[in-house]
């Protein structure tokens, strides 16, 4: 898979590309990231990348001109497919992820100042916003995004680690311990522990049901409930 990012802040993917499971995805071959400077396609003598929008308003917009320009030069045919990090989109969802994992190639503009002269949402193939709320760029909406779709790269981390996370089966993901057995009177729960492995199964189910109800219980709406887990959401309400 290749990656481009377009940016006016290529310094802040330094860490993120050299460190933890990124860089091993990276040094696996898996996976080509190249970080491209927007204002390298400033075409004036101050490399300006910026304007005042027209009808006045706060802050200033990244050029249209400029930010094409460095998308034209960094777009491999014409199917590469092309992502603009904007508030103005629906949230990114795990399904999102699991979807672009599965493209050869993709490009991400960065946004920052007051925004992009809108102009450029038509030479894009999809918006993405990382949530309801404001940054002050595109940049760490980026890096999410990248992390995210990476680690579903096959091989990218071992297989199982991905079966049961929260939102794969439309469940936020069952607590989990590990050692020491107590801590600050806080035990592992002893059904963890007894090795029996259809009732840990049963019991890490009811579970992550309850921290779904508990924390996003909008994620039931479209839920087709199996009879277990109708039994285990009875349980749930009568504790």
């Amino acid at each position: 898979m290749k990656i481009t990012v377009l940016t006016l802040f290529p310094e802040m993917y330094e860490g993120f590309l050299n460190a933890s499971i990124i860089s091993r995805i990276i040094e696996k071959g898996l996976a080509e990231i190249k970080v491209v400077n927007i204002r390298d396609y400033s075409t004036d003598k101050h490399h300006h990348v910026d304007d005042t929008p027209y009808g006045g308003g706060a802050g200033m917009l990244m050029k249209v001109d400029v930010v094409h320009r460095a998308l034209l030069d960094n777009i491999s045919n014409d199917y590469t497919y092309t992502i603009l990090t904007s508030p103005k989109a629906r949230p990114l969802k795990q399904e999102d992820l699991v979807r672009l994992s599965k493209l050869d190639e993709f490009v991400i503009i960065c946004g920052h100042y007051e925004g992009i002269d809108y102009r450029i949402e038509r030479y894009v193939d999809e918006k993405i916003s990382i949530g309801d709320y404001i940054l002050t760029g595109g940049e760490i909406p980026s890096m999410v995004l990248i992390d995210g779709v990476l680690r579903l790269l096959d091989e990218g981390i071992c297989s199982d680690s991905l079966k049961e996370e929260s939102y794969n089966e439309g469940l936020l993901e069952y607590p989990q311990y590990t050692r020491p057995v107590e801590y600050n009177g806080d035990r592992v729960p002893d059904v963890l522990q007894n090795g029996n492995h259809a009732q840990i199964r049963r019991y890490n189910l009811k579970m992550a049901l309850k921290e779904t109800m508990l924390n996003r219980p909008d994620l039931f709406d479209k839920r087709q409930f199996t009879e277990e887990e109708k039994q285990l959401l009875a349980e749930i309400l009568s504790e």
